[in-house]
Formats: structure tokens, C-alpha cells, sequence
């Protein structure tokens, strides 16, 4: 929802809202007034007409004619005398006082506005003429009513305000779905990118059918996973070809340097050759750890389904963990669990786990194996930690906290991405929990044969 919220599609439609409300109501403001100004306009000419048909109604003494027709409360019109007395006038203002206050010069006009008569308040538009006639110099009034100017004015304003806002909103509504509709592609391009893994780069983003730079970026997309695949399937061969290389060389080695142990006669060149078998066992475990990892890479760890015993791998494990670290103390709390599983790989699991715990431990590392709805199995040391921020970056490859870089740990930073893999591919997860005191607890889940539940998801 909130990726809704503050997303191109919505932002979108609310600027072009925002842009059509204000232009809009520039518009219709501008728009009003030059209406105004036409119909003010327009009376002004009405005004001058009725004048003018005044005046040449007084020419012919035809006066009381064209004044006797302009009757209604929009057309006022009066003929003064010299001295600004009525002499003729329209209904309803007979009664009235007079239109205008002075006389205009003979052949001379005067345009006003005021409001009249008192009982209303609208204001007239009055057109004064001077005229000459037999009777002597004679004040032609005409008040035209600019009421029906208001009147339109402000109905028009009125349907203006409620309807821009309604015309912003559906122009709003309109851009929302059309932009939606435009983003489609982008939102199966941003789905099917955040679903590949490293494990799937042969997986490409839908092309849509439209020529545009939506298209123009899935095939940008497509051509950058095309390297990327060809970049990790050389990483993987290059991977796989140098294990493979390096196990013929590796094994003479050994075998070599288990000759020259058996036949050495002094205890410095016992203890030399001790520590070349011990470097030459870790480059061997070092190889089959890339060996392992570029066959899941590239095949996966499809694990067999055999019933294993949990605990028993465990307990199995204990002796060659007090041969590595003698001067660990290796604490066990196992119940009989019961997974399905590669007992092969799961004993590899326990034992990357040992290693690392033993390897960060000050004196002790305590396991546990026990089951409710699935089979748990933790791993805790009572070293440093690791810290939250580095809790997910321990099971990358090659990756070694600071406390784990001396080269006598012998940690090369594959052993907890191998025991991810192995737990992911049966079912289960790893994750390192929260501790009351020091040290790093690592817990796996993994499922039993006879529970209902759909395998856990893998923690990542």
C-alpha cells in the first residue's frame, strides 16, 4: 500500500489533477470575465439603440410612440426637459424621479452606472443624448438593467465551480488507469526480476508487444542477464575445472606426505610434516567445499529421502569434534528426532556448524536436538556474537567477520553458505536467534516425515 501510495502511477494522476484544477480555474476565470465584458457590452449597444430610437422618435414628435414601447424592468427610458423635469417617460418609472441629474449638450451623449430605482438593487447601465426638437432642447435618458449580465455571470460561475473540480477528478481517474495501464509492463518486468535467483539467471522479463522505452528497457534488461548468466556459468565451470584439477595433485600430496611421516626419524621433521598434512587436509576440504558448491549452483542438492536420526549424527560427530578441538568442551542435550534426508550432507551440516562455534568459542559450545512440530537442532557458543547487522551476511560465501580472519582459524567463509544449502534443500531453515548472554546461537529447522506442514521456508 505504500509503494501505491507514493508511486509513479499515483503521483502521476494527482499532478495532472493539480495541473488541469489550476489551469482550469485560470481558464474559467478568464472566461467569466470576457463574458461579462460581451454582455456588458451588449447592453451598452441596447442602451444606445433605445437611445437612438428615442431621439428619432422625438425628430418625428413620434416620441411618446418609441417610449411607450420600452416597458418591462430591463428598459427604462425618460426625455427631460431643459430645466430636468420629465416630461415623457417608459413604465414603471413615470412616478420616478428623474433618470439623470443634469442635461447633456445638444449632440452630445453620457454613459453611467447606478443603481435604480431604490427599490431595486441592480444596477442600471444609463445612456444620456441631447437633442434639439421644436419644443425646445430636449435630455434623452435610456437605463438598461444589468441584472440578466449578473444573472449569466454568475450562473456561469456557478457551473464553472462544480465543474472543474469534477473535470480535474475524472482527468485525475483517467491518468491513474491510463498510467496503470502504461505500467503494467514495468510491474511484470519488476515481478519477474525480483523472482530470479542466482540459481535460475536463464529466466528472461517479458517483452511487451509496444515499441516504446518500456520495451526499450526489457531488452536492456534481458541483454544485462544474458552477461550475467554467461558471467556465473564461466564462474561455475571455472569452479568446478579447477577442483577437479586441483584433487589429482592434492592426493599425491597426501599420499606423499603420509610416506615421509611414516619414515621420518626425528620429531622436528614429525612436527613439520604434522603441519603440512594438516594444510594439505584443509586445501582438500577447501576443494571439496567448491566442488560442493558449484554442483549446487549448477544442479542443485537434490538430497535423498532416507530416514536419518538426528541425534545420532550428532553423537557420531562428537568424538572427531573432541580430535579437532581438544580444548573445547562439547555440550550435548539431545532427544531421538527423526528427519528425511541425505545423511551425508545433513553430517556435513553439523559439522560446518561445530567447526564454526568451535572455532569462536572461548571455552564451550552447547547442542541441542529436540522436535515439537518439526525437528530443531541449535548450535551455541559462548564466544563474541555476531552482531544483527552481520546475522545474514555470515552466510554469504567467503565471508569472514574480523574475529574469524587469522589463518590459524582455518575458516575459509564457505562453511555456513554450504549448511544453508543443504538445510534449504531439505525443507528447512537457519537462522541465527537472539542469546540471554554472549555467544552466537545458529538454529536449523528442518521438517519430519510425518508432519502435515509444508516444508519451512529458507531464511535468507
Amino acid at each position: 500500500m505504500s509503494r501505491l501510495l507514493g508511486g509513479v502511477r499515483l503521483r502521476t494522476a494527482i499532478a495532472t489533477a493539480l495541473v488541469v484544477g489550476v489551469a482550469g480555474l485560470f481558464a474559467a476565470f478568464i472566461f467569466v470575465r470576457a463574458t461579462a465584458s460581451i454582455l456588458s457590452h451588449n447592453v451598452d449597444s441596447t442602451a444606445r439603440q433605445r437611445a437612438a430610437e428615442v431621439v428619432a422618435g422625438l425628430r418625428d414628435d413620434e416620441a411618446s410612440d418609441a417610449i411607450g414601447a420600452m416597458t418591462g424592468s430591463t428598459t427604462l427610458a425618460q426625455v427631460l426637459d431643459g430645466s430636468g423635469q420629465v416630461v415623457a417617460s417608459s413604465y414603471p418609472v413615470r412616478s420616478k424621479p428623474p433618470l439623470a441629474t443634469r442635461a447633456v449638450a445638444i449632440g452630445h451623449s453620457a454613459s453611467s452606472t447606478r443603481p435604480w430605482p431604490a427599490s431595486d438593487d441592480s444596477p442600471y447601465r444609463v445612456w444620456q443624448v441631447g437633442v434639439q426638437t421644436p419644443a425646445g432642447p430636449r435630455t434623452v435618458v435610456v437605463a438598461q438593467s444589468l441584472q440578466p449580465v449578473q444573472d449569466n455571470t454568475k450562473a456561469l460561475t456557478r457551473t464553472l465551480a462544480a465543474g472543474m473540480p469534477a473535470l480535474a477528478l475524472i482527468v485525475g481517474l483517467a491518468t491513474f488507469v491510463f498510467v496503470g495501464r502504461s505500467l503494467r509492463p514495468v510491474e511484470a518486468i519488476r515481478q519477474q526480476v525480483a523472482s530470479i535467483t542466482a540459481h535460475d539467471l536463464h529466466a528472461r522479463v517479458p517483452l511487451p508487444r509496444s515499441r516504446d522505452e518500456v520495451a526499450a528497457l526489457a531488452r536492456t534488461m534481458n541483454a544485462m542477464l544474458d552477461r550475467l548468466e554467461a558471467a556465473a556459468i564461466a564462474q561455475r565451470r571455472f569452479v568446478a575445472d579447477a577442483g577437479h584439477e586441483l584433487r589429482s595433485p592434492l592426493a599425491t600430496v597426501q599420499v606423499g606426505l603420509d610416506y615421509l611421516a611414516a619414515r621420518a626419524t626425528t620429531e622436528t621433521g614429525q612436527a613439520q610434516i604434522a603441519v603440512l598434512q594438516g594444510e594439505a587436509e584443509r586445501l582438500g576440504t577447501l576443494v571439496a567445499d567448491l566442488l560442493l558448491l558449484a554442483h549446487s549452483d549448477e544442479h542443485g542438492l537434490a538430497p535423498r529421502s532416507d530416514e536419518v536420526d538426528l541425534d545420532d549424527l550428532v553423537l557420531e560427530e562428537r568424538k572427531q569434534f573432541a580430535a579437532r578441538f581438544p580444548t573445547v568442551d562439547l555440550r550435548l542435550r539431545v532427544a531421538p528426532v527423526r528427519v528425511l534426508g541425505d545423511a551425508g550432507r545433513l553430517r556435513r551440516a553439523v559439522r560446518n556448524l561445530l567447526d564454526n562455534a568451535a572455532r569462536h568459542a572461548r571455552s564451550t559450545v552447547t547442542v541441542s536436538v529436540w522436535q515439537d512440530d518439526c525437528a530443531h537442532l541449535v548450535v551455541a557458543d559462548d564466544g563474541r556474537g555476531i552482531d544483527p547487522g552481520d546475522r545474514q551476511r555470515v552466510f554469504d560465501r567467503f565471508v569472514r567477520l574480523d574475529d574469524s580472519r587469522a589463518r590459524h582459524d582455518g575458516g575459509s567463509g564457505l562453511g555456513l553458505p554450504i549448511t544453508r544449502e543443504i538445510v534449504d534443500n531439505h525443507g528447512g531453515s537457519v537462522r541465527i536467534d537472539d542469546g540471554t548472554g554472549a555467544g552466537a546461537i545458529f538454529h536449523v529447522r528442518l521438517p519430519l516425515p510425518e508432519a502435515d506442514h509444508p516444508p519451512l521456508a529458507a531464511s535468507r
